[in-house]
């Protein structure tokens, strides 16, 4: 029998006198599989990855890593395994070759060997044309790529990656699996540590963790099929989903819910009957059975979403205008000979949940920073709340709110003077920002860690203070560039659950996110690729524009990619006819 690349036999990990963060786990990781390690904020994910890595010991228990104690021979472990951590952790001032070049340094991987494994590692990636690039200036999709080659520089037996798809689009989370795919065919066992559970299915074992335990190890198909008879989607309900939504949350038989494009995704907690349309409220509408998907297994084991309104729903209605209440028209921005977006137009009209979809370099986040005033742009003109925002950029300003890709508070600042600094920003008299910081630490519940420095907290808490310094000054627009990227699905839901609560009281919202899942709650979608809308349509729409004969009913994300692919083959059928 051969032995399993990984065993953790009743493993402890304590920091301090809480808590453990790992707390009696014992699992089996095989080689030549994926095996997938989800839970939500907090569960142990990371501190799993750092003890299988040989990188901190366990308080009790045993790990044994490829044969190996990682208490007595943590030298051999780091021979034997390769890790990509969470952030990424290579070095952007480098370029490619360089990287590759100091992980084959400390690998101690050299003679002719080392030039066969680049040249393995930079065709295997697809990354051999950006040899001179710097590592900052790749693309989501790229760093990726290249922080996968750089855990593979010696051929590891174990491949430990910490969320390697968190903020990259989805062709190029196809092509990461692509490349994992063909690493498990080798024999290497993976550990693939995601908070997208569409991702996880992809998994041939999953382990799901909460607070440090334990929860379910196994298929993740089995987990699914906990859940027959308990999903099914309301139909023909209109504008109506997101208070549905929320209506329906409320009922005790619904555990979760979700908006589908035109529909909602309830899911129902055991032995309970479905509620009738009527008695939600919606006589026309339609309720229908529909497949169980493995996140709804894993939000009902959580516990399911949390069925408290959001609170800033609560606060007076935005005055209604007519007309769009942000408007792109001809925007352009051009960076050198670089045409990063080419002529842009949109309208987005009150209460609307507007967003901006497309690969990584697409030209998204620039087009955001336009309408925000933070690039001038090349050519165009862009509109927001009524004001011209390259002639009237401080009154466009103060109607808008903004949280950017990255985490853009300030590390070394507490939350409570994060949440000061912003409030001051946005101009808030003394009275008002007294008020307006309360409100946020209550809705957002972040008292516990008031004076914990920003940079210092889990990551959907840094989420958290992130949104409430974009929405303290009650903007009547809202911007929010990829806003859930990497938080859990309980999180994420948590967060459209205050997007939902503030569109329905008129605020708008431009959102960009890589998770196709999200992006269904929007009402319209501008497909982006190459600084190009290349379509433009409600969720369900562009999915009608994607549907194949072989391929009827789409997803989004298989819209997504089937768009953008016959795009480009149409782009590059120009160019050659051109040539």
């Amino acid at each position: 029998m051969t032995a399993p690349a990984v065993e953790f036999e009743k493993l402890v990990k304590r920091f301090g006198a809480g808590r453990p963060a790992i707390a009696d786990l014992s699992a089996t990781i095989p080689y030549g599989q994926v095996t997938g390690l989800v839970g939500p904020d907090g569960a142990g994910k990371t501190t799993l990855m750092r003890l299988a890595a040989g990188l901190m010991l366990p308080s009790s228990g045993r790990i044994a890593v490829c044969g190996f104690d990682t208490r007595t021979a943590a030298a051999a472990i780091h021979r034997v395994v390769g890790y990509m951590p969470q952030r990424f952790g290579l070095y952007e001032d480098l370029t490619v070759a360089e990287n590759l070049d100091l992980y084959a340094d400390l690998r101690d991987v050299v003679g002719p060997g080392r030039r066969r494994g680049f040249d393995q590692l930079l065709d295997f990636s697809g990354l051999a044309p950006f040899t001179g690039r710097l590592a900052g200036r790749l693309s989501g999709g790229m760093k990726q790529k290249l922080g996968l080659a750089c855990a593979l520089v010696g051929t590891p037996k174990l491949l430990l990656l910490d969320e390697p798809s968190v903020g990259v689009d989805p062709i190029s989370r196809r092509e990461l699996w692509r490349m994992i795919y063909q690493l498990v065919a080798q024999g290497i066992a993976v550990i693939w540590s995601t908070a997208y559970l569409d991702e996880a299915e992809r998994c041939a074992a999953v382990l799901l963790l909460s607070e440090g335990r334990l929860l379910y190890a196994g298929a993740p198909a089995d987990l699914t099929r906990t859940m027959a008879k308990r999903s099914y989607r309301v139909c023909g309900i209109g504008s109506e989903r997101r208070r549905l939504l929320t209506d329906a949350l409320r009922l005790p038989e619904v555990t979760d819910g979700v908006i589908e494009g035109s529909a909602v995704r309830l899911v129902l907690v055991e032995g309970a009957i479905p509620p009738a349309p009527a008695a939600l409220g919606y006589p026309r509408a339609r309720l229908e059975s529909t497949a169980p998907r493995f996140e709804d297994a894993v939000v009902a084991r959580l516990g399911g979403a949390r069925k408290d309104e959001s609170r800033l729903g609560a606060k007076r209605a935005v005055p209604r205008t007519s007309g769009p209440v942000v408007e792109a028209q001809d925007l352009t921005k051009r960076f050198g000979a670089f045409t990063a977006v080419d002529h842009i137009d949109f309208a987005i009209r009150q209460g609307e949940i507007f967003g901006l979809l497309g690969a990584n370099g697409a030209g998204k986040s620039t087009t955001f920073k336009m309408l925000c005033g933070l690039l001038k742009p090349s050519a165009g003109s862009a509109r927001v709340a009524g004001h011209d925002l390259y002639r009237q950029a401080a009154a466009a300003r103060s109607r808008l709110g903004y949280m950017a890709q990255k985490f853009s508070l300030y590390g070394d600042l507490s939350v409570a003077q994060n949440l000061g600094f912003f409030a001051g920003a946005y101009g808030l008299g003394s009275g008002q920002r007294r008020a307006a910081i309360e409100r946020m630490v209550g809705v957002f519940d972040l008292k516990p860690y008031l004076e914990t420095n920003a940079g210092l907290l889990p990551l959907g808490y840094r989420q958290r203070l992130a949104l409430a310094c974009a929405v303290m000054h009650e903007p009547a627009v809202l911007f929010l560039d990829e806003p859930t990227s990497g938080i859990d699905p309980l999180t994420r839901r948590e967060f459209w659950a205050h997007i939902n609560a503030m569109v329905g009281r008129g605020v708008t919202v431009l959102v960009t996110t890589h998770f196709m899942d999200e992006a269904e709650y929007c009402d319209r979608i501008a497909l982006i690729d190459a600084g190009n809308v290349i379509a433009q349509g409600s969720p369900d729409e562009l999915k009608a524009l994607a549907a194949t004969q072989d391929q009827a009913l789409p997803t989004l994300e298989e819209a997504f990619i089937a768009l953008i692919v016959r795009q480009r083959a149409r782009q590059q059928g120009h160019d050659r006819a051109a040539a």
